[in-house]
């Protein structure tokens, strides 16, 4: 099956990069908005994964990898919600901020800039390929 690429976004003063290099593993729960969910069950196994800070930062900072398809979320009370377990696999040279996104044409449709409040969302392996190839345009200061 060929592997999928995603955009993750979660705010830093919550659970930042660097919380989730230091756990090495992590279960995404608490997603609760049905088109995240299914964007959740969609994932697999192998698939890449974006780590974007929302509010504080705006950027792209890492890459991540989906260790366990979808299961049960355990902090869900009431109804069918899921989530998955990612690993972290490796900080961007360069952060790719918000503003950047938006200034790329191959971008301009990704679910980051027509639906911000989704908190995990698909993108092509063009998409996914072209923020990478910002991250590594210049390094980190």
């Amino acid at each position: 099956m060929k592997k999928q690429h995603w955009m993750v976004k979660q705010e830093p003063t919550a659970y930042s990069w660097d919380d989730f290099v230091r756990d090495g593993k992590t279960a995404w729960t608490g997603v609760r908005n049905f088109q995240a969910r299914n964007n959740l069950k969609a994932m697999r196994k192998g698939d890449e994964v974006l780590f974007y800070h929302s509010v504080v930062g705006k950027e792209v900072v890492g890459i991540a990898e989906v260790a366990r398809d979808a299961y049960p979320d355990p902090t869900a009370k009431e109804g069918e919600w899921i989530c998955v377990d990612l690993v972290p696999v490796r900080a961007l040279a360069k952060p790719v901020t918000l503003e950047e996104i938006k200034g790329v044409p191959v971008l301009s449709k990704i679910p980051l800039l027509k639906q911000s409040r989704l908190s995990v969302m698909p993108l092509s392996s063009q998409e996914f390929n072209a923020i990478l190839k910002m991250a590594s345009a210049r390094k980190r200061n």
